[in-house]
């Protein structure tokens, strides 16, 4: 697989990712459109379902070995110094339990609090994006594997937008900031969750932004992104994954999207 001519512990590191994200396609793929799938709410009223529960617990049953921490979704766990395997099951459990085939496992490797291997598996939709430090970002389709970058466009009004739901921007953020920014962006849409990232770091759109997010659910992006030539950071510049709120872009558009989407 492409980006696994590297040596050294992060070679091994992403290789041991790549393997949870294989188990975890197992068993999404089994559980999609399942006629029995079982659905809950969790307190906050989110979906959760019992393949949401089996993949982390089917994950954190391989990391067992490795003395690492594990923090995810639906078992819980803090990202603390040290080594955390951070886990989100399934993203987009919405789409997964209507039958949408846009959703993915996000795993990521974060070391004294940086992410360092991140691996992306939407297997409904047959791609797989991963990077690690120092070592490029990579992406698999139905054409083969190869190496991403992100775009070259340097004005907004040339950009590409994307978010996960409006809605969130009124509660979290700004809902007329965000539409401030959409007025300067050429197009917009709403991909959500973790594809706008992933389109994000292969060039296909330019700006993604979040008005709330967990550190599940964008731990991948901050390696991905960065690896694949872009910026990540929360919507106050600091290059985090856990600051609650998330822009990633192509690099020449970060300075000044954040302008835009300052609070009125």
């Amino acid at each position: 697989m492409g980006g696994r001519g590297t040596i050294g512990p992060v070679a091994t590191d992403l290789e041991l990712a790549l393997r949870l994200a294989d188990a975890a396609d197992a068993i999404t793929t089994a559980r999609f459109r399942a006629r029995d799938l079982v659905v809950e709410r969790k307190p906050d009223r989110t979906p959760v379902t019992d393949a949401d529960v089996a993949v982390e617990d089917a994950l954190r049953e391989l990391l067992a070995a490795t003395g690492d921490d594990v923090a995810g979704e639906e078992r819980g766990g803090v990202v603390g110094a040290g080594r955390t395997w951070v886990v989100d099951p399934i993203d987009g459990t919405k789409n997964f339990l209507r039958g949408v085939p846009v959703w993915a496992t996000l795993i990521a490797l974060v070391v004294d609090g940086v992410p360092r291997v991140g691996v992306v598996s939407a297997p409904a939709l047959g791609r797989r994006w991963w990077a690690a430090a120092g070592q490029g970002a990579f992406t698999r389709d139905a054409t083969g594997e190869r190496r991403i970058s992100v775009s070259a466009v340097r004005d907004l009004a040339d950009a590409y937008l994307s978010t996960t739901h409006l809605g969130s921007w009124v509660e979290h953020h700004s809902r007329e900031a965000y539409l401030r920014l959409v007025d300067a962006c050429w197009e917009n849409r709403a991909f959500g969750d973790f594809w706008q990232h992933c389109l994000v770091a292969e060039g296909a759109i330019d700006v993604a932004a979040e008005a709330i997010v967990n550190p599940w659910d964008v731990a991948p992006f901050q390696v991905l992104v960065r690896e694949a030539g872009g910026r990540f950071s929360d919507l106050a510049g600091v290059d985090r994954f856990d600051g609650g709120n998330v822009l990633s872009t192509n690099g020449h558009l970060h300075d000044a999207a954040l302008d835009v989407l300052r609070r009125d």
